[in-house]
């Protein structure tokens, strides 16, 4: 019954996360890895029993535990993606904040 439950939320999510690139409030290039987790989510829910075989190989003995531990394994990698974007950002608003100051300066030293 977990497995149903997973693949149906899956799902969701999916048809969740293109309704949100579809109005725009989600950018194609963050949607992508979203869809790829959803696909990897149904994959491992369908193909239960290679789900079981990796389970049991890495210690897990409750195979549908396999399935959230991916998840949040995949959320904290994805955190930490996103944490060097608004680094990169913060950084360049920055260096944009500067070059703005710096042209102010020569226009007002130009009258």
């Amino acid at each position: 019954m977990i497995y149903i439950i997973s693949i149906i939320a899956a799902v969701l999510f999916m048809l969740f996360i293109i309704f949100l690139v579809r109005n725009k409030k989600l950018n194609e290039k963050y949607s992508i890895l979203w869809l790829i987790f959803g696909i990897m989510i149904i994959l491992l829910a369908i193909n239960y029993k290679l789900l079981d075989v990796v389970a049991v190989k890495i210690g897990i003995y409750y195979a549908p535990a396999l399935l959230f531990l991916t998840g949040f394994i995949f959320l904290i990698i994805y955190t930490v993606h996103l944490s060097i974007v608004a680094t990169k950002q913060n950084k360049d608003i920055i260096r944009l904040n500067q070059e703005i100051a710096i042209i102010n300066e020569k226009l007002e030293n130009k009258d």
